[in-house]
């Protein structure tokens, strides 16, 4: 087993034994070290009754982790390995199903659902499909409409106004253009990325010969972004997979604190702040995960609206997902927040500190998680107003000036 050898690229790693059957299948960000990582320190007993089993290991590159993910999920259900699938069923894997309704939504389902469609899978990590979900969806926009609403709407969607549904919701998609989309969708899910560019390659000079620049100039956009598809939060997923619970750090618990500061909706601006720790205690802020938001699609006062489109937009990232979500405000703050993550199908705890007169009082509404303190989420909410002040005065500041 010459794995000292493996590329260090992302890619499937396949491990057989001396009957060259398969026994596990995973999926990496560095092949190599990945690998190697079996052999060069102690592990729990699952994992160290696989390493006794294993006699051959194979390797498949591939471009991105996001691709080795798909693989990964290609070869399971195909060798179905038994240190991949527990309790010989795989019910609690989750699969991506592409509907067959006239302008077909993508869902994540579970295997004992009934398929109503094409379906891609399974998925081991729950966490990982949703980032790559995201990841694609920004290059193959889809709908997430109830069908009978199609076309109907007086307005296009926040999804719309951000790149993620291509307007369905309002009529701007052809049933042609929207199933071509869908197509590629599908091609790239069964591994065939090249067989996509070359359809958009094919597309774009076509588009282009009738003068239909918008739409090459589409294609050309997705094209590139096949080509350089951003998937670093799923290489740090990568290599935690299968990891030996005994040496792997104590988990993070991840707390992420939301405010809105605007003045009758002038300059107005989100702030997204992250707190974390692990084992859930001495709880730190974490500056270099917190995130600004300038609204974009409410010009009035509407505090409930603008959070509404920052967690939206929060949720279209492929950042780290948190534990639990503070809002600072009531239970119209909580809703939204709610709506916003029933949409981008998560659940996460939510928790709303009403601030009352002069911030003077604190009313905690939610369930708080055990373990955490109160101290510590009011530290959150203070730190998600002062993060949001700051950045509405710069703005403020700069139109000023800009006036001058």
């Amino acid at each position: 087993m010459d794995y000292k050898s493996f590329p260090e690229t992302p890619g499937v790693y396949i491990m057989k034994d001396g009957a060259r059957r398969v026994l596990y299948v995973g999926k990496a960000g560095n092949l190599r070290r990945r690998v190697s990582s079996y052999f060069e320190r102690p592990h729990d007993a699952r994992i160290a009754t696989l390493v006794g089993k294993i006699k051959k290991i194979e390797c498949q590159k591939t471009d991105t982790v996001l691709e080795a993910l798909i693989l990964e999920a290609e070869l399971i259900k195909k060798y179905l390995p038994p240190f991949n699938v527990r309790e010989k069923d795989d019910k609690s894997f989750l699969y991506v199903e592409i509907t067959i309704e006239k302008f077909p939504r993508v869902l994540l389902v579970r295997r004992k659902d009934n398929a109503d469609g094409m379906r891609f899978g399974p998925f081991v990590s729950a966490s990982n499909v949703r980032v790559a979900l995201n990841i694609l969806r920004r290059i193959f926009p889809w709908s997430t409409h109830d069908p009978s609403r199609l076309g109907k709407y007086s307005r296009p969607c926040l999804d719309y106004e951000i790149g993620l549904c291509p307007g369905t919701c309002i009529g701007a998609m052809s049933r042609t253009d929207y199933v071509k989309n869908i197509s590629r969708l599908k091609l790239f899910f069964e591994g065939k990325k090249r067989q996509v560019i070359a359809s958009l390659k094919k597309g774009m000079t076509i588009a282009s010969k009738q003068l239909d620049f918008e739409r090459a100039e589409k294609m050309r956009r997705q094209i590139f972004a096949l080509q350089h598809i951003k998937d670093t939060a799923l290489i740090s997923e990568s290599d935690a997979d299968f990891s030996s619970p005994s040496h792997v750090q104590s988990p993070i618990f991840r707390i992420e604190g939301y405010d809105i500061s605007d003045i009758s909706g002038d300059s107005a601006v989100g702030s997204m702040v992250v707190f974390s720790a692990r084992d859930g205690e001495n709880f730190q802020p974490d500056k270099d995960e917190y995130r600004k938001f300038r609204i974009q699609t409410i010009s009035q006062p509407n505090d409930v609206g603008m959070l509404a489109e920052v967690l939206m937009r929060r949720f279209k990232n492929s950042w780290t997902l948190p534990n639990l979500i503070l809002i600072d405000g009531g239970l119209s703050q909580m809703n939204a927040a709610r709506r916003a993550l029933f949409r981008a199908g998560l659940k996460i705890p939510v928790i709303g500190i009403a601030k009352g007169a002069e911030r003077k009082r604190n009313d905690i509404i939610g369930t708080v998680p055990k373990g955490v303190l109160e101290a510590v989420l009011i530290r959150v909410r203070d730190e998600a107003h002062r993060f949001a002040i700051g950045y509405h005065k710069a703005l403020r500041r700069r139109k000023f000036l800009e006036k001058i």
